[in-house]
């Protein structure tokens, strides 16, 4: 075979090289898109190892709410869930439920989790004692991150 004739072969292959990565790039950034420009940290699998899917995921501020996050993070590792479906209507009695034999420490409120609010809040929910301050300003900042999704959308939390 002849240098031409190689050379020629070699230029098309790379060629070919960079249209099937231009491609692979384009279907990530449609693939991307696709998903409303955020990556769920809990992809379903087709093998059945997944909790299921998740419609957000927000990153909960630690260094603003360290007691609340410090929680979060303990009740996660011990086996609580990381996802809180947002079930406004059984945010009452999730709480009464999760309260029930908790008795109330002067100048502490009782955090819990999963939230009041979560489907996956009430009876066995994990309750610490933390500073009012604390516990407070990190539910308004909870309640403000979910105002505008509905009940029965699953939210991720990540605490960094």
């Amino acid at each position: 075979m002849s240098k031409r004739r190689r050379s020629r072969k070699s230029k098309g292959r790379q060629r070919f090289n960079k249209q099937i990565l231009t491609l692979v790039a384009m279907l990530m950034v449609a693939l991307y898109a696709w998903v409303g420009g955020e990556w769920s940290l809990d992809i379903p699998s087709q093998f059945g190892g997944s909790k299921g899917s998740v419609d957000h995921t927000i990153t909960f501020p630690a260094e603003r709410y360290p007691e609340t996050a410090n929680h979060i993070k303990k009740a996660i590792k011990a086996g609580h869930s990381d996802v809180c479906t947002i079930d406004r209507s059984g945010a009452e009695s999730n709480r009464d439920l999760s309260l029930k034999g908790v008795p109330v420490k002067k100048g502490k409120d009782r955090d819990e989790w999963p939230m009041a609010m979560c489907a996956e809040g009430g009876a066995g929910a994990d309750i610490q004692y933390i500073s009012p301050k604390d516990n407070r300003g990190a539910g308004s900042w909870v309640g403000n991150q979910l105002s505008t999704y509905p009940d029965g959308t699953r939210v991720k939390f990540v605490v960094k």
